[in-house]
């Protein structure tokens, strides 16, 4: 039976990307040797982390002045770094959830921290629209899309200060202004690649202003001077990302992925909509991440979520159940995820409402 892999992270990966990195850890470049066991300062791995750093300034149209890097520890490293890299005196954070609170208890180790909004006492239901970012802070920092709440900021805000974004969850499925951003950050375990690598893009101008002492691999000037080699980077994940990337370009860009991805969340959210059985949990469609999309039971059905999961299991369908802190079901659509596994949980999601 053919599986339709709905999980948040890791997550679905193109089967371009599968079978060409399957292929690498059986002979890598035609060097004879596995990319598992081939040496990071090879020419031919070299050549693969300057391809993957000029394809993502190509997608996603990088301006000069910024630098590409690829880095471990995951966003949850990135939470500190960015601190520790940019915060003097206080700093500007949007709480949209568990991941961007997250962000802000690290922040907090650093210098004061002005939480601008929060959508916590909702349950993170929505994003929050109304506030000011103090002209003051060294930074504005926010999440783009809470793959936990199922809720997304699809634009690029206004910022009197330097911005700041943790796109780990849906970077590469819109265009972005990279112009407007001194950091742009994101775990590979959504839309690029297997976990063990973290994207980071940043402005190079950005760096060197705090005074604190930034101990060596905290640094991103470190990253920077190095070319993501100043310790042994992920191998296998980079590889990863950069056939992903290949991938990418190929169907046409971000514009392209952009379409396809509407599309797809477009076609569950309808039927969710239309449901008799099924409900929405983001209280303002405008607000709806088309990365993840978060749906329950109506509350006079709450008691076959649990049925209506392991239904979902009979058809080929893995990974819907929601995240443990908020229950019901998660539909994770990012980019490698065909059009077609959304139509089998459509189909599924009828067909179990037909029964009950």
């Amino acid at each position: 039976m053919k599986k339709h892999n709905f999980y948040a992270g890791p997550s679905i990966l193109s089967q371009y990307t599968i079978k060409n990195t399957a292929d690498a850890i059986l002979n890598f470049a035609d060097t004879g040797l596995s990319i598992l066991e081939v040496s990071h300062r090879s020419k031919e791995f070299q050549a693969v982390i300057d391809e993957a750093s000029a394809l993502v300034k190509e997608l996603l149209d990088v301006p000069e002045g910024y630098s590409v890097l690829f880095l471990g520890g995951g966003a949850s490293l990135q939470f500190c770094m960015v601190p520790y890299n940019l915060l003097a005196k206080n700093a500007s954070y949007l709480d949209t959830g568990t991941w961007a609170s997250n962000a802000i208890k690290e922040a907090r180790l650093f210098g004061e921290v002005d939480v601008v909004a929060s959508s916590k006492d909702a349950n993170y239901t929505f994003i929050p629209k109304d506030y000011t970012i103090p002209a003051d802070s060294d930074y504005f920092h926010f999440t783009t899309n809470n793959t936990i709440y199922g809720t997304e900021m699809r634009y690029d805000p206004e910022s009197p200060v330097r911005l700041v974004a943790d796109m780990s969850s849906d970077i590469f499925s819109r265009p972005v202004d990279v112009s407007k951003y001194d950091i742009i950050y994101a775990g590979a375990q959504k839309n690029l690649a297997p976990a063990g690598v973290t994207i980071v893009i940043v402005r190079d101008e950005a760096l060197g202003h705090v005074e604190r002492a930034i101990p060596t691999m905290l640094d991103y000037r470190t990253h920077v001077k190095k070319g993501s080699m100043f310790n042994t980077p992920p191998v296998l994940p980079i590889y990863s990302a950069l056939q992903t990337l290949r991938y990418y370009k190929e169907l046409g860009g971000i514009k392209r992925l952009e379409e396809m991805d509407l599309a797809k969340a477009g076609k569950l959210y309808e039927a969710i909509d239309g449901s008799r059985l099924f409900e929405g949990t983001v209280t303002d469609h405008a607000d709806r991440s088309i990365m993840n999309v978060c749906f329950v039971m109506k509350p006079e059905y709450k008691e076959l979520e649990k049925d209506f999961v392991d239904f979902a299991v009979t058809k080929g369908i893995v990974g819907i159940k929601g995240h443990r802190s908020v229950g019901g079901f998660r539909a994770s659509l990012y980019n490698a995820l065909p059009m077609e596994s959304v139509e089998v949980l459509i189909a599924a999601m009828k067909e179990f409402e037909q029964k009950h």
